[in-house]
């Protein structure tokens, strides 16, 4: 039978070329749709890592003229104790600029005795960062007011996913990294993991994180400063902590947001791409389906003198639908198996450094759309081929 089928394709290989070409667009379209749909559902069921909620940021442009660290440090030190006063405030923390939401990022490459990693995320924080964010500490211990291990080296904590790429399931607590050649000089030791922290909203995972302590050096670079605040800090709050912060740093430009707020507002910079791509892929397939039916409905119309031969000789009305059907579907598959060739290599390169598992699903997921777009564009003109009467098809041929 199948046979049979390729014969009557092949012997119908331009009409059926159009067919083809729609269907291998149609694949690559909803596959590009699948991947995104795919990889950011896996990402947003992975945990957050932090609570954001009840946390503000407060970012200024850094106006102390001073180059003294020292004063600069009693400056930082004064204005966060200050802040710490306020009743509404339960945890400050100073840090860089790549903070969750923020869409900034500080990356590094690091190494270990036999092996070197790229960006890395490098994240400089105060040791309030992990109350504040209530980080989840996984071995090991965060970072405290020491500036150096027992060995000497420059304390740092990596996220699990770090970890995991560094030294697999063995325990990395104690272990040293570097940065550049200078080995002495750049060495930093593990002092623990956290768990992965989404930054980038919850479509996006972790990625590989390094925390280190602010030293009196780096003061001159901070600009934001995260708060926890209690549930009754509202409005009226904000603006009493405006209004202290600007009276604290002269000429400085403050903004407050709530992390929440960054939030919802970089998930929706992410998502709305997306469906923006799903409308279009969306009208693409419409037209697609309009197209296959037509077709379907144009070769019925054209071989209405052989299916009415064959109900005329025994064939049922069931078996000439389940024909057209097949033709379509096996139309359909040889599309498929060139589009899943060109999909194919998308995990096999690693395009956009992207989980292979992402694309295997994209693909499956995109067969089986395909597969019941053809099904159903060519159930209804099999089933108006069913009732196609013999005599009056013999007769009109």
């Amino acid at each position: 039978m199948y046979k049979h089928l390729f014969k009557l394709i092949w012997n119908k290989k331009k009409q059926n070329f159009l067919f083809l070409s729609e269907i291998l667009i149609s694949f690559l379209v909803i596959f590009i749709v699948f991947s995104f749909v795919v990889f950011y559902y896996q990402n947003y069921k992975q945990p957050m890592g932090f609570k954001y909620d009840k946390v503000w940021r407060i970012s200024y442009n850094n106006s102390q003229k001073t180059k003294s660290s020292d004063t600069l440090t009693l400056f930082y030190e004064g204005l966060k104790r200050s802040l710490q006063a306020m009743p509404q405030v339960k945890e400050v923390s100073y840090s860089g600029g790549n903070v969750p939401f923020a869409d900034s990022h500080s990356t590094t490459n690091i190494k270990t005795k036999d092996k070197e990693f790229d960006r890395v995320n490098n994240y400089n924080v105060d040791i309030s960062h992990k109350q504040v964010f209530q980080m989840q500490l996984l071995e090991g211990k965060w970072l405290g007011k020491a500036d150096r291990t027992d060995k000497g080296a420059i304390p740092v904590v990596i996220n699990k996913r770090l970890k995991e790429k560094m030294y697999g399931a063995k325990s990395p607590v104690g272990k040293n990294l570097w940065y550049g050649e200078d080995d002495k000089k750049n060495t930093r030791e593990v002092i623990g993991v956290v768990a992965d922290m989404k930054y980038d909203g919850d479509y996006y995972g972790g990625a590989d994180g390094m925390y280190s302590k602010i030293d009196t050096s780096f003061y001159r670079w901070v600009g934001t400063i995260s708060l926890r605040v209690s549930d009754d800090a509202d409005a009226a709050f904000e603006s009493k902590l405006y209004k202290m912060v600007a009276n604290t740093m002269k000429d400085s430009n403050i903004e407050i947001t709530h992390y929440a707020q960054m939030r919802e507002s970089k998930n929706a910079i992410t998502i709305i791409p997306l469906i923006i791509l799903m409308i279009i892929a969306g009208f693409l397939i419409f037209n697609v389906a309009l197209g296959l039916f037509g077709v379907l409905w144009y070769s019925i119309s054209k071989r209405r003198g052989e299916i009415g031969l064959r109900m005329a000789i025994g064939a049922s009305g069931k078996s000439i639908s389940s024909q057209l059907i097949l033709e379509s579907m096996f139309l359909a598959t040889l599309a498929l198996i060139v589009g899943c060739f060109f999909a194919v290599q998308f995990p096999l390169l690693k395009v956009y450094d992207v989980q292979a598992s992402v694309y295997l699903y994209a693909i499956v997921l995109s067969v089986l759309f395909i597969y019941l777009i053809v099904f159903l564009c060519s159930l209804y003109p099999g089933k108006q081929a069913a009732a196609i009467m013999p005599a009056v098809a013999l007769h009109e041929e």
